[in-house]
């Protein structure tokens, strides 16, 4: 391990670390000074917790740039995660100096200039991770231009939104002190720019695909890793999407409201925070190899009871719909006992249900494990009852 290296990595986790301190400060102080609420959109204590999970990236970054300083994925990590705080604290600092005018310098320069900063993190991640993951080289040459045409789109975007005229989102009445006031097509052009990016995005995901097709052994479970974080993170958003969507006072600006949200979307939502670090864990524990082969459990594990909950959820609900209905024609009122009686269900249906979502999910996606398990438990059957030895030896022979 090379010492300076490691103090390098190490002391930007802790840069960010600090900044995350200083977003708590730069919190209290807009809350307590009473900012109008055109200027502290979003500033709630959902919003600081966001940065919790951030933190893995800088901390899972300086672990892997301090053991592996050649493979750009730590320091990836790293940058992804300095940025992001970066863009929160200077997020709460200019919204604070807008609204105490002399309370600290250049408030409307640094909203402008952290307008663009989402950007080079999402890009990071979604980009050059994914192209360079695992072990922080292309897959091919080919794949060069797109690494440049990324670095491209977010340069570009970049300069129009600082560019751009107009009004500084976040911050009513304000407008930005860099616009080129005569050059409205900016933009337009900034929004034309930042789709490319999912483009790009979709590319670098469709090389770590190819990469897992001519792969084998090693770096098939640890491309294993990335992909169920990334799919747990993916299907967990969705989720939230189509809540809100079936939920018509129900947006993403409310997700982690207890006062316009039920108990369980609110527990949803900071599942949804906490799987964010799941990512950069996941990407740890595959370029370090951290029992890297223990992801094949984890997936069935992940399989198995997320297809559980999902059918005693529907019972449960469906329990309690049918019950009450009934309830209703025979008493002319709802009933607790429609409550108590979809429990106990779900209570006796737990194990049974749970076996045999195991058999279907062993049968269906692990038939080489299951026919093995199946192979020895047949042979362990005839061992109990079998004596004659030579017998044994030929049906040990003939599996």
């Amino acid at each position: 391990m090379n010492t300076r290296t490691a103090w390098l990595a190490w002391s930007l986790a802790g840069l960010t670390v600090a900044m995350f301190l200083a977003i708590i400060a730069f919190y209290v102080l807009v809350r307590s000074a009473q900012v109008p609420t055109t200027l502290g959109t979003g500033l709630t204590l959902i919003e600081l917790l966001v940065g919790v999970p951030v933190l893995a990236f800088p901390i899972v970054g300086a672990l892997i740039a301090s053991r592996r300083p050649h493979n750009p994925i730590g320091w990836i990590l790293l940058a992804d995660g300095l940025l992001w705080m970066l863009s929160n604290m200077l997020d709460y600092y200019s919204i604070y100096g807008v609204a105490h005018p002399g309370s600290v310098p250049f408030p409307v320069a640094i909203a402008a200039l952290s307008q663009w900063l989402w950007v080079p993190p999402v890009g990071l991640l979604g980009v050059y991770l994914i192209l360079l993951f695992p072990d922080g080289k292309l897959p091919s040459r080919r794949w060069r231009s797109l690494a440049w045409l990324s670095g491209a789109v977010m340069v570009l975007f970049g300069v129009n939104v600082i560019l751009a005229p107009g009004p500084l989102e976040g911050h009513p009445g304000v407008r930005n002190p860099f616009g080129l006031e005569g050059y409205h097509w900016l933009v337009d052009a900034a929004i034309v720019i930042v789709l490319l990016l999912p483009l790009c995005i979709l590319a670098s995901a469709m090389s770590l695909v190819l990469r897992y097709r001519s792969s084998g052994g090693e770096m098939r479970q640890q491309i294993k890793w990335i992909v169920f974080a990334a799919s747990f993170v993916g299907i967990v958003s969705v989720s939230l999407m189509v809540i809100s969507l079936i939920e018509l006072n129900f947006t993403p600006e409310s997700w982690g409201s207890a006062d316009t949200a039920p108990l369980w979307v609110g527990l949803l939502y900071y599942v949804w925070l906490l799987s964010f670090a799941g990512v950069p864990v996941a990407v740890g524990i595959a370029v370090l190899r951290y029992r890297l082969y223990d992801i094949d459990l984890l997936i069935n594990r992940t399989l198995v009871y997320g297809s559980l909950s999902v059918m005693l959820v529907a019972l449960y609900i469906g329990g309690i719909v049918m019950l009450q209905r009934v309830f209703v024609l025979l008493t002319g009122q709802q009933s607790t006992l429609a409550v108590v009686a979809s429990t106990l269900l779900i209570a006796a249906l737990f194990t049974p249900l749970r076996r045999r979502t195991q058999g279907f999910i062993d049968r269906r996606f692990y038939r080489s494990k299951y026919d093995a398990r199946k192979t020895l438990e047949v042979f362990s059957t005839k061992l109990k009852n079998e004596t004659d030895l030579e017998a044994l030896n030929n049906d040990l022979v003939g599996w």
